[in-house]
């Protein structure tokens, strides 16, 4: 069995789940999971953070732990005054890093302290990447919507600045963020007395075409793909490549065999269809697409067969 190429990162949890969900999931990756990092905080939608917020430090001493680097998340768009307050408070946790998914969280980072940068921020040439570089970035998980090609260039870019590139391998891909909030509104509330109706869809609400397509789906103020970003078959590629680590986005079902899974293929104890079956079997219903890396249409079935 080869070294496994690549470091595995949970990220943030992007749906409202419950208080305990949100507890019991963190517990089982620490105790679970062969991953490296895992993301923890809110990054969508600031509203849902008290329900969760006296949970956190507790999870993050589990999963130190067990092993993990934690890494703080901060929200994809920062509008409020409450909202400034908490980004800067992130900053005060000095032995953690921070992953910026707003780039005006840079005005409080701290001179000389490392971050990383999150898909949400459009790092799509060298130049941006080493501007970024430069102001302490260390790692950056890639807007998921890029091609292979992109990829393997940014690669280059980071390791020349002594960085590192991180690529969604797994989950619903974040496409946008809004000051609106959609899942509300399709209950006939509104953004301010939404009544957390996001909480009903663990893994977002499905948006269909006007001929009933699966399309998109809504978590909160965020859009998302409806088919799964799957990148399990892919790993020898992005290795060759120079991508350092894999995201694996949370959602409900197996996702413990999720992180087991790519774990075993980049080690070579599983072959990708192997892998592949292995995530096909846990989640019947759900349907994969490496579309966006060929630089083809986003939901493109997966290349393995």
């Amino acid at each position: 069995m080869k070294q496994r190429p690549f470091a595995l990162t949970v990220g943030p949890l992007l749906f409202n789940w419950t208080a305990d969900d949100f507890s019991d999931f963190y517990a089982r990756i620490a105790d679970e999971a062969p991953v490296d990092r895992v993301m923890i905080g809110e990054s969508v939608c600031s509203k849902r953070t008290p329900f969760y917020a006296d949970r956190i430090p507790a999870a993050i001493e589990r999963l130190q732990r067990g092993g993990k680097k934690v890494i703080l998340s901060s929200l994809a768009m920062v509008t409020l005054e409450r909202e400034k307050r908490a980004a800067r408070e992130l900053f005060d946790q000095a032995s953690l890093e921070v992953e910026l998914n707003d780039l005006t969280l840079m005005n409080w980072a701290k001179s000389g302290t490392a971050f990383s940068i999150g898909p949400l921020v459009n790092v799509y040439n060298e130049a941006t990447l080493a501007f970024l570089a430069r102001q302490g970035a260390r790692r950056f998980c890639l807007p998921p919507e890029l091609p292979f090609a992109s990829i393997e260039v940014l690669a280059a870019a980071a390791a020349a600045c002594g960085a590192e590139i991180e690529l969604w391998a797994y989950g619903r891909i974040p496409l946008a963020i809004s000051g609106r909030c959609y899942h509300a509104r399709v209950h006939g509330l509104s953004k301010d007395s939404c009544q957390f109706v996001c909480a009903k869809d663990a893994d977002g609400l499905a948006v269909r075409t006007l001929d009933g397509a699966d399309f998109l789906a809504v978590n909160g103020v965020q859009t998302l793909s409806h088919k799964y970003c799957n990148l399990i078959g892919d790993l020898d590629m992005l290795a060759k490549a120079g991508v350092t680590s894999l995201r694996l986005s949370p959602h409900t079902g197996d996702f413990i065999g999720v992180t087991q899974a790519f774990s075993e293929v980049a080690s070579g104890a599983l072959s990708a269809n192997e892998g592949l079956e292995r995530l096909r079997q846990s989640a019947p219903e759900v349907e994969f697409s490496d579309g966006f890396l060929f630089g083809d249409c986003g939901a493109a079935a997966l290349t393995v067969a």
